[in-house]
């Protein structure tokens, strides 16, 4: 890859440390020094005017979900089209400045593969492959009258594959393994229903403790761990004394729950975006107008779960969740954090703490020697104007593993 010099940006390095003017010098995909270079010349890159940030990670993307929802697990969208859908949001993730993603679920191993082999654009992604779920829970869209043995028959293998259906304990063990043989890096089980269930309330729990500890057992097992779709207190508080270590929304996260959290270390991932998203326009998506009615309050419980998180200590990474084809605006979600907490709180829970979460602490999201080059500059300083995150043109250049993806300077 050669010797690269950026020069001449403001840098915020993801530590929540003020920005410095600073230059960084990238060497075989990994940032080898900050300051002046006093080797090899390289290639020198001018980015005098622009901000330099990590590369952002968003912890909770479904790039298996970049059709429309119903006509995509009604059989009205082929395979090819379902393919090129999740690519070319895939593509857009990487221009809008996300060099790592958390799927998590809906696309099967191959596309994870062949994003990392380099033949189609992407950040890199790590994937539970399908969520594990309560038969008629939370992620089941099969029909009313559809057996549900016959949802498997939804899957497109390789490529999408949204959800594995769950009646016990035993089942559950057996579908986790599934789901680690098919390539997945972590696992995701919904605790709760959800905001865009066809067959349950925000207030249902799914799975019992014992249940959850199957997965967790078997995640443990592998050096890895679960994270759990939760609306309410009491799915919540199941996952943690279970030891999930995560919890993605937490709409209704309460202060007892969220001290909980705190005390075993377990962290959250709010998701406002796709809230936002959905009370414009749930019909872009692929969903019905009830969906629309379920989203109603949603975010001003969320944005009281928030706070109650950062009064607890917990650690608080950010994912924008987005569901369906408009997921080329994937930085509004730091836009949104940062109007309830600070610009700098927003870029920190999308790199440095987002790392934490996801395992890959000190490798990626943050600038720093030793760590994977991934870098984006920016047109204008998103930490004093937020909104630049919100519009994928501003991200001029971005850099994935010392490797120039994008530039439109």
């Amino acid at each position: 890859m050669g010797r690269l010099q950026v020069v001449g940006a403001v840098v915020a390095d993801g530590t929540g440390c003020d920005p410095i003017d600073v230059d960084v010098t990238v060497e075989d995909g990994r940032i080898i020094q900050l300051g002046a270079s006093h080797g090899e010349p390289g290639e020198r890159l001018d980015a005098g005017g622009l901000t330099m940030t990590p590369g952002l990670i968003d912890a909770h993307v479904h790039l298996g979900l970049s059709s429309p929802i119903q006509p995509q697990f009604s059989f009205q969208i082929s395979a090819a089209e379902i393919a090129a859908d999740i690519f070319a949001t895939a593509g857009a993730a990487l221009d809008a400045g996300f060099t790592t993603v958390r799927d998590t679920g809906g696309i099967d191993g191959g596309v994870v593969t062949t994003i990392a082999k380099g033949k189609v654009r992407g950040p890199r992604v790590l994937s539970c492959g399908p969520v594990q779920c309560q038969i008629g829970g939370h992620g089941y869209y099969g029909a009313d009258w559809e057996p549900t043995e016959l949802w498997s028959g939804h899957h497109l293998p390789g490529l999408c594959a949204l959800s594995m259906m769950s009646g016990n304990a035993d089942e559950l063990r057996g579908n986790v393994r599934e789901a680690f043989r098919r390539g997945a890096s972590f696992l995701k089980l919904c605790v709760t229903g959800g905001v865009v269930s066809a067959h349950d309330r925000l207030t249902d729990t799914q799975f019992t403790v014992e249940e959850i500890a199957v997965a967790v057992q078997e995640a443990a097992a592998r050096g890895t761990y679960v994270t759990v779709h939760a609306h309410n207190n009491e799915g919540i508080r199941n996952a943690v004394e279970a030891g999930a270590r995560c919890v993605e929304h937490g709409t209704d996260l309460d202060e007892p729950t969220a001290t909980l959290m705190a005390t075993r270390g377990v962290a959250l991932v709010p998701t406002f975006a796709v809230v936002e998203r959905l009370l414009h326009d749930s019909a872009e998506a692929g969903l019905g107008e009830s969906v629309r009615d379920r989203v109603l309050g949603v975010r001003e419980r969320m944005t009281e779960a928030l706070a109650a998180a950062k009064e607890a200590g917990v650690r608080i990474g950010l994912g924008s969740d987005l569901i369906g084809p408009a997921q080329d605006r994937r930085g509004k979600e730091l836009s949104l954090r940062a109007a309830l907490e600070t610009p700098m709180e927003a870029l920190v829970a999308a790199t440095q703490t987002n790392a934490e979460i996801l395992g890959l602490s000190g490798q990626v999201g943050v600038i720093t020697p030793g760590a994977q080059a991934d870098l984006v500059l920016w047109n204008g300083n998103p930490l004093e104007d937020p909104e630049l995150f919100s519009d994928p043109t501003n991200a001029v250049l971005v850099i994935q593993a010392g490797q120039i993806v994008k530039d439109l300077r």
